[in-house]
């Protein structure tokens, strides 16, 4: 059974069809692809996965149950958490606070309550060990390289065990090891059980860790295959509309 499942989903902004009859499925331990030119819909579909938008048609299924989600924090109830390209972080902050920004743990009796400092940094730390990054819970966000501020960022999602990791560019701006580092990341997500989509305009990225690639163009899916069966050659023709579906 599918983890997460959108059949026929359409949005319009006023007159403007962003999406338009929209089907993906993804299981669970998969990495998805999401690919498409600049206003394809990409970023709809996530912000429609993820609570920011509500759909104008269609429905959402989260392990064959039918969801509608309202709100970010409806989709994140259900499991699903978003790691976005600005990744969200405070510089000014350090890995472990940044990691339990909004969901910090605290001790106290009644109404006396304090941040509980030592299980936050002792569970980042965790964290970081099973993603295997040499991030330190203790080292301020600003002082990082962008693969750590990813490393951060994807700790973040962790805290819930989530079913479903949105991924928007992770790998835009940053250095040819740091991109190394994200995609062992991703990796370990999928080997964690975690379904992942990855977007992102790098096919060489998408096809060194996804599963499946989806391609849109002008708010409608045209392609939806095992990456073994694709080519880098054939999702270019797909983005730009040389090949019209495949």
């Amino acid at each position: 059974m599918p983890v997460l499942e959108l059949r026929n989903i359409s949005k319009n902004f006023g007159a403007i069809r962003a999406l338009n009859g929209v089907d993906l499925s993804l299981d669970p331990g998969e990495v998805l692809g999401l690919m498409g030119d600049n206003g394809a819909g990409k970023s709809t579909i996530v912000k429609i996965i993820a609570g920011n938008f509500l759909p104008t048609g269609g429905e959402i299924f989260v392990d064959g149950e039918h969801v509608q989600f309202s709100k970010p924090l409806d989709a994140r109830q259900k499991g699903i958490e978003v790691v976005y390209q600005d990744l969200a972080l405070c510089n000014n902050l350090t890995a472990a606070a940044n990691v339990f920004l909004g969901r910090e743990l605290k001790r106290g009796i009644g109404p006396f309550q304090f941040l509980d400092h030592a299980r936050m940094i002792k569970k980042a730390g965790e964290l970081f060990v099973e993603l295997k990054s040499e991030t330190r819970p203790r080292d301020l966000v600003v002082q990082m390289s962008g693969g750590q501020r990813q490393a951060v960022a994807i700790a973040r999602t962790r805290l819930t065990e989530p079913k479903v990791v949105l991924m928007d560019e992770p790998t835009a701006a940053i250095s040819v090891r740091q991109v190394a580092e994200v995609l062992d990341l991703i990796r370990r997500l999928r080997d964690a059980g975690h379904a992942v989509v990855l977007i992102s305009h790098r096919m060489p990225d998408v096809f060194a860790v996804a599963d499946r690639v989806a391609v849109m163009r002008r708010g409608s899916k045209v392609a939806d295959k095992l990456i073994s069966k694709s080519s880098p050659e054939e999702v270019t023709g797909l983005i730009t509309g040389a090949i019209d579906v495949a």
